[in-house]
């Protein structure tokens, strides 16, 4: 991607690769598809408040999307980096959906595998 791009024109260009649909995107997002035609056609940011669900839909981290700076659709969770679409990365993402009683009950789960 070009450092040169706005950030608006990087979204559409991920959009594109994903082969992601702007109708599909602003599900996903929540974010309204007349906001994201906004984006296109008067070539406007998103808000800074909508950067982290863009990039979580998308599987980019944040510097990918605002610099341009290519990380191959990776994303980096606390300090690792993982593929968007790698099996860890899900595996990640269904950790982070669950409450804390349930953490915990899955963390002494591995600790157990572990020591196995």
């Amino acid at each position: 991607m070009s450092e040169s791009m706005i950030i608006s024109d990087r979204i559409f260009q991920i959009l594109k690769t994903k082969g992601m649909s702007q109708k599909t995107f602003s599900q996903k997002t929540g974010i309204p598809q007349s906001t994201i035609s906004d984006w296109k056609h008067k070539r406007v940011n998103p808000g800074a408040d909508k950067i982290m669900i863009i990039c979580d839909t998308l599987g980019v981290t944040p510097q990918e999307l605002l610099t341009g700076a290519g990380n191959d659709n990776k994303f980096s969770v606390d300090y690792v980096v993982l593929r968007a679409d790698s099996e860890e990365y899900a595996m990640v993402r269904m950790i982070r959906g669950l409450s804390e009683r349930s953490r915990e009950r899955l963390k002494g789960y591995v600790e157990a595998l572990q020591s196995e």
